[in-house]
Formats: C-alpha cells, structure tokens, sequence
C-alpha cells in the first residue's frame, strides 16, 4: 500500500507498503531502479499511473446510517454522492476511511480529514466525530502534515501522518495516558462504565439474536443467554442507545494528542476495534493499546487497559492451534520448531473487530487473537486467544488482506478467493445461511464466480467487497440500508451494488455505513 495514496485501507484493516520474508519496509521510490532495467520500467509504469490517476476527480459515495445527513434522519438506501464543501477551495478526495458510529471519515488530496454525517441531538460527542452534519467540514487535529490515512472504533478514532506519527482521540481508556491497568483475577466482571460501555460493544442495536442452529464446535451454544454467554462473560442488559447519552460523558472523552512511540518508530497503517487500537510500522512491528480484557492486544494476558503502546509479539510469540492443524503443518512441528517459519518474519496487515484482532504475515499467515464467543479467531472453537495464534486451517492459503466486524472475520486470499468466520447472525459471513462458523469458510456463491476479490472492508455486522474488474459487492445486516441495495433486506449471500459510469477504486465500512471513493473511467 502506497502512503500517499492508500488503496487497501478500510475501517478496520491496514497493509504495510513492502514487505518481504527477511524484513519489512516502507516504499522507496525509485529504488528498484539499481536492480535491473525491466524493474525500472515497471516503477516508471507506476509513476505514470498514479499522473493519471492524480489528474482524475474522484467522487464518494455514502450509504447506510448518517444521521445528519437527511432531515428526517433517514437512512440512505442507495448511494449518494457526497459534496466536498465550497471551503475546500480546488481540494479533492482522496480516500475514504469508513468512521464510526453515524459518522463518516475521508481523507483529501491536501491530507486534510474531514468529517460528517453527526449530529448534535442524538447524543453524540463533536470530541469524537466533530461538530459536522450533511455537509463535511475538515477535523482539526495539532498538526499541520498530511494525513495518510484514518480509523474509528465504536467511540475513538485514529489517524496516521506522512511523517509515520499517530494522533488519536475519543474515548479515554482508547488514548494513550502511559498507564498499564492488570486484572490478574478476572472473572469477567467490569466497572460500572466499562459495564455500560461492554454493552454497547455486546449487544448494541441488536433486534435479533443469534441463532443456536450451529453444529459442530458451536453445538450447544447460543448467544441469546446461554450457560456459556454467562460463564464466558458477564454482559450487561441496559440499552445504551443514542438517548441515553448525556454531557456527562465529555468528561470521559479525550481531545486529539499525538501518541507517544519510541525514537524512530514510523507507523504506516493503523486499525481501530471497540475499544483498542494496533499500529502497523514500516519494518512489520505491530504495537498496541487500549483495552484488552479478552486478549484483544495479543499479550499474553487479560490485561484491563494499556495506555501506552506495547509491542505485539506477534511473530515472536504466535503459536499454532494443537486441535486445529491442517495439513500444511502435520510432520512439520519438530522439536526445531520448523513449523513456526511458515508464520514468517513480520506483519504486513492488520485488522481490528470489536474485541478482536487479526494479522496477516509475509508469508500471507492469519494470525488471530482477542475474544473467541462466536468463533471470530477461526480457532474451531469459542475460547479466547490471549496471544497471536496461527489459524491452522488456512496454512496453504496465501492470505492477502483482512477485515474484522464486530463479531466476524473477513479475509481475502492471493488468488481471489474470499474467506469468512465468526457471528453470523444477521447473514454477515455470507455463506448462505446464518450459521456461525468458528472455521474459514471459503465462499462460493454464484455471484462470484470468475471473481477476484482485490479488497474487504467489515462494518459491525456488514460486509463491502472490491473485485479485481471493478465490482463492489455487500452483504450481511441491512436495517439501514448499509449494504446499498435499494432496501433494508438482510443478504447472507455477497449481492452487487449497481455503480454506474464510475470505476471503483477503494470501499471502506462504518459501524452501519458505507463509503466508496470512485472516479470516472474517462
């Protein structure tokens, strides 16, 4: 992924620009051209590319659920053109970055973020989304270089500079303060504002539940209140909608501040969950912070809340599922540990669901960690992942890009194919049915047939697809209109989203939206 013009970049997944087996790093431009002639062509190639692609106007699309951007508060149904305000004088779209919860986020070609689609009476917070409805207006941040890129979580946000600095803001216990919160006896109890806030990640705007129709590893499980819900984790039963928001809350959100990282760091890419945030270096390091109660950091531990950024050991310390091994490992997990350099040597993408993470690797490796309840780690069962586990099951698949909802994982192969795991309550896996998977399950729906997936965005509980030849694809919840289809009509089967007279060129999810950044073919 190039930093200045991001193509991979979605709500919740980020791909370093190089990486290769011995090391990982940044871009350089030019710097094949020492290789070899056919090298320095193909650069030059880029380069001309990206002219071209630079002179083109781009255009976003929105759909789904932004408050602010119709009277009524109505959801979009279909996609609409989104106005770069009159303020912006000659500046253009860039990327799109998803945002959060009913409020949207892109990126212009000057680096400037802007904002919309808030609104000032349904209880959200301007110190989180800015104070911006239909139309979008820059949100400040304490600097003057460019952005590359953004990501929002249910209640914080992040973005990344051209200089590899991280500024971030929102919810407190999200920012940085240079504080490790233990909890070495948890039992799955909270503090009465963790408990309101678990509940917006567990159960928010949730009008069914999930089904126990599962078989297999999921037998006997369902999320409507089972022994294992309650055992597992203690979640809490107040509706924390938009009303019950109050001033109050101001005091527990904090203004943009740059994140504090060891000399020389250079963060690339980042990805923002419920309530954690990892950062991607140009060197394949992932660092992490915020709360990580079911293993979400990937640091070995329930550890409550980090307020400074700890590097994941996710090479280091990645381990393989002994229940779940596939048959690129059998004969391979010698006491020489040969089966752990099919891990590789760094993390080139990175994904954040909500109270899960995921890693791609060199090798195209899956690792997965944080809360397992509905399969989400495709680990072949429910348990938590307190450190970077290898998913077994896909050794063999190259896996390109990842994208992590808030119960479901999504990822893409080398080759095109699109994998799916976890909740599927509402058809998000888009396997046909809403049967929880707790392996990847690779999907085969006519639709996509001859389809080469290029990239995956994941809402809360929706999907966005970009095809090789330009086709954009959802699937998954659809009460507000998120998957762009014309209806509110849930789909478990990826459904195409007409787009006329535009060429795609990325798709990015929020909590219950879309964004798509297109330009015309000419």
């Amino acid at each position: 992924m190039q930093p200045l013009s991001p193509r991979w970049a979605s709500r919740s997944f980020w791909q370093t620009p190089g990486c290769s087996r011995s090391t990982c790093h940044g871009p350089h431009l030019g710097a094949s051209y020492v290789d070899s002639l056919e090298d320095g062509k193909e650069e030059m190639m880029v380069v001309e590319e990206r002219m071209v692609e630079k002179g083109r106007d781009k255009t976003v699309l929105m759909w789904g659920y932004l408050p602010g951007v119709s009277p009524q508060r109505s959801p979009l149904l279909h996609p609409v053109a989104v106005r770069m305000p009159d303020s912006a004088a000659g500046d253009r779209w860039r990327d799109v970055s998803g945002g959060g919860c009913g409020f949207a986020m892109a990126i212009s070609e000057s680096g400037k973020l802007y904002t919309w689609g808030s609104t000032d009476d349904m209880g959200q917070s301007y110190v989180t989304s800015g104070k911006h409805e239909e139309t979008p207006a820059i949100f400040d941040l304490p600097t003057e270089v460019p952005l590359i890129m953004a990501a929002a979580g249910w209640a914080h946000c992040v973005a990344v500079t051209a200089q590899g600095e991280v500024y971030t803001w929102g919810w407190k216990e999200c920012v940085p303060t240079g504080r490790i919160t233990r909890d070495q006896s948890f039992s799955g109890g909270t503090s009465e504002k963790e408990e309101r806030h678990s509940g917006l990640l567990s159960d928010q705007v949730s009008p069914r539940s999930q089904g126990s129709r599962a078989s297999g590893a999921m037998s006997g499980f369902d999320s409507r209140g089972g022994d294992e819900n309650t055992k597992r984790r203690k979640l809490s039963s107040a509706k924390m909608g938009p009303e019950s928001s109050s001033s109050g809350e101001e005091a527990l959100l904090a203004p943009p501040c740059l994140v504090t990282l060891n000399v020389g760091i250079r963060i690339t890419g980042v990805a923002a969950g419920g309530r954690h945030t990892l950062a991607l270096s140009d060197v394949g390091q992932v660092w992490g912070w915020g709360y990580g109660g079911e293993g979400q950091l990937g640091l070995g531990t329930r550890i409550r809340n980090v307020s400074s950024p700890h590097p994941v050991p996710c090479i280091e310390s990645a381990s393989f599922n002994k229940d779940c091994s596939s048959p690129a490992t059998k004969g391979k997990q010698s006491s020489d540990g040969q089966a752990y350099k099919l891990v590789g040597s760094c993390v080139k993408a990175i994904a954040c669901g909500g109270r899960h993470s995921v890693a791609v690797t060199d090798t195209g490796a899956l690792l997965t960690f944080g809360w397992g309840l509905y399969g989400q780690c495709g680990q072949g069962s429910t348990d938590d992942e307190l450190s970077p586990t290898c998913v077994s099951s896909l050794l063999g698949v190259t896996i390109q890009g990842v994208a992590a909802g808030l119960w479901h994982t999504v990822c893409t192969s080398a080759d095109g194919g699109v994998y799916s795991f976890g909740g599927n309550q509402f058809g998000q896996l888009g396997t046909g049915s809403d049967q929880a998977e707790t392996l990847p399950k690779l999907l085969d729906a006519p639709c996509l047939e001859n389809k080469n997936a290029k990239l995956v965005s994941c809402g809360a509980r929706h999907n966005a697809m970009m095809t090789e030849d330009g086709q954009v694809f959802c699937w998954g919840w659809n009460k507000y209109g998120q998957l762009g289809l014309g209806d509110a009509i849930d789909r478990n089967i990826p459904a195409s989203v007409p787009m006329e007279n535009l060429r795609p060129k990325n798709v990015s999810c929020g909590w219950w939206h879309t964004l798509l950044l297109a330009e015309s073919p000419t």
